[in-house]
């Protein structure tokens, strides 16, 4: 919600603190609002501090979400393929599942996904 990139949160978390978090996750997003920012730091040490991932089910914006007056459940499907693209490109990335708008139709998906990514 500020605009801060994924890469500058992570490296204000690490800084500010003589502990920093075991590994970050990313959550209440749809992979269509974060991917290419993991894909632009695919190289970069950041990339490797994300361990999680729990999507939401809409690519919707926060703003158009909170202006919804019906639950938009998403792509099941479009969201298990973004799941199984960001496992391949990054395999550290081992915490997965669902969050706003996804039910076990979505679960199921990304759970086939990954698996075949993991396979």
């Amino acid at each position: 919600p500020t605009g801060m990139s994924l890469q500058e949160a992570i490296q204000r978390v690490d800084e500010s603190t003589p502990v920093p978090p075991l590994y970050y996750m990313i959550n209440c997003a749809h992979p269509a609002h974060f991917k290419e920012q993991l894909e632009n730091g695919r190289a970069a040490s950041w990339t490797r501090r994300i361990k999680g991932l729990r999507a939401n089910a809409s690519c919707k914006s926060h703003a158009e979400l909170d202006e919804s007056t019906e639950l938009d459940r998403g792509n099941p499907q479009e969201l298990a393929l973004f799941h199984r693209q960001i496992k391949d490109a990054f395999p550290h990335i081992n915490v997965i599942g669902g969050c706003c708008g996804t039910d076990e139709e979505h679960i199921l998906a990304i759970a086939t996904e990954v698996k075949a990514a993991v396979n």
